[in-house]
């Protein structure tokens, strides 16, 4: 018999195919391995990756480490008590046979759909992969793993914590307009003709959701397979998108991710709970409106909108 393929070459297969965006057939040159052989390395290797590592990568968080996620979002964006910006990206793959139109977007071409959250690090802390890119960002969120848990109340997000001096407000995820108003969910307000204070509470809530759009650059930038439409199957196509958002944190974390905020933080004192009543969503997003006009304002906030 002869010998089998070292698992050092098998990664390197994985991480040229993932890193490069090259076809199986340029393998048969650079490697001397089949495009078949090829493809079957990749996939086995990417299950291996999101199995093995992803307790350590993307570990399931405590409520320490949600309070570090919230910590580093009120240093770098001014925004109190977040736990994650949340959004989809949607992942060009070639049409799958026999599917209809499931997975044909409103971007007129055919994708899955990768629903992620992240720190103010660009680093992954939830990643939900394979929805049809026909759904909305908010169905997919709604059936998601991270909503179920949400609702269980399994995720060990703290208990409410007073932002200035207003009344305790629940630790909340930041999204767009996909996205409901809930208890954990903060999203803008809508509409175009807006007072002052609301259009600056949603520049402030676009700068803590940047970061997940920063963090699908990064990813699509680094690992350039996302560049161009995954020709393979659809339970290969999440198994690639899977290993590249754990390889991304694995990356950060080993180069180094932090940053230092050179602009000058305002209001940001840390007030202990006084044990008041929770307020509702909605009412909790008029409540930080009104902290981002007094004493949660940054200078050049009203110069953005």
């Amino acid at each position: 018999m002869r010998k089998s393929i070292a698992p050092a070459e098998r990664l390197a297969i994985t991480l040229r195919y993932l890193g490069t965006g090259c076809s199986f057939e340029d393998f048969e040159l650079s490697y001397h391995r089949g495009a078949t052989t090829a493809r079957k390395i990749v996939q086995e290797t990417c299950q291996l990756i999101w199995n093995y590592l992803k307790a350590v990568c993307i570990p399931e968080p405590t409520q320490d480490m949600w309070k570090e996620i919230a910590s580093g979002f009120l240093q770098n964006t001014n925004f109190p008590n977040c736990l994650g910006a949340i959004d989809g990206k949607h992942i060009r793959i070639i049409h799958p046979f026999d599917t209809g139109s499931l997975y044909f977007n409103y971007k007129k071409f055919f994708s899955i759909v990768l629903l992620a959250t992240c720190d103010s690090n660009l680093l992954f802390t939830f990643v939900d992969v394979g929805a049809y890119g026909k759904a909305s960002d908010s169905t997919i969120f709604r059936e998601s793993e991270l909503c179920n848990k949400i609702h269980r109340n399994t995720l060990n997000i703290p208990s409410p914590r007073q932002v200035g001096n207003r009344q305790p407000l629940n630790y909340t995820f930041v999204g767009d307009e996909a996205f409901g108003l809930s208890e954990n969910m903060m999203r803008p307000y809508a509409g175009k003709y807006l007072d002052l204070d609301k259009k600056v509470f949603n520049y402030r809530l676009s700068r803590a959701r940047r970061c997940i759009e920063c963090t699908f650059g990064v990813l699509a930038n680094k690992w350039r397979i996302l560049h161009r439409p995954l020709n393979t199957s659809v339970h290969f196509s999440e198994d690639i998108v899977k290993a590249c958002c754990i390889l991304h944190n694995f990356i950060r974390k080993r180069d180094g991710f932090n940053f230092r905020h050179t602009l000058k933080i305002v209001g940001l004192e840390n007030i202990q709970n006084t044990g008041w009543p929770v307020t509702r969503a909605s009412t909790a997003r008029d409540t930080l409106k009104d902290y981002f006009m007094y004493e949660g304002a940054i200078p050049w906030q009203e110069n953005r909108i």
